[in-house]
């Protein structure tokens, strides 16, 4: 039996994008035959929940976030990972960062996988949700169909 791919999402903080990421994901047939979670690059937000706006996002899709909780990215879990994937070039820098040169290769942008990449807005500052959402849908289609090929 072949290993599961390990996949995380990661965004500044672990409340809005990469948890909507992880949840989405993991919901999808590509998703559930990897082992996804979702991390931050800071420890700002460390032990906090799902931000409501994701969480309402999230809930609407019947999907349960009650049992998250935050944390920042660790060099253990960047060497478990096949994916380690920034939701913008801030991030990808930063994941860059703590995982270290050994890992570089493993390291991308969502929407790099998409037609038009480009940077997952932050919905912390802009409140838009709803974009947010169709930008990690766009970029978590487009992802699954790099995974099937090593799945």
């Amino acid at each position: 039996m072949r290993k599961k791919l390990g996949v995380i999402f990661v965004c500044y903080g672990n409340i809005c994008r990469s948890p909507m990421a992880e949840f989405l994901f993991k919901n999808t047939p590509c998703g559930k035959r990897c082992n996804v979670s979702s991390a931050a690059t800071s420890y700002e937000e460390e032990g906090a929940p799902v931000h409501y706006g994701t969480k309402k996002i999230l809930s609407s899709l019947g999907i349960d976030c009650s049992d998250f909780s935050a944390h920042r990215l660790t060099l253990a879990e960047c060497d478990g990972a096949d994916y380690i994937i920034g939701m913008e070039r801030s991030n990808v820098r930063d994941i860059k960062r703590i995982c270290g040169a050994a890992n570089e290769y493993k390291v991308y942008s969502l929407l790099d996988f998409t037609d038009h990449p480009r940077d997952i807005a932050d919905p912390w500052y802009t409140h838009d949700f709803n974009a947010t959402y169709r930008d990690i849908t766009e970029g978590l289609e487009a992802f699954a169909k790099v995974a099937e090929e090593r799945l």
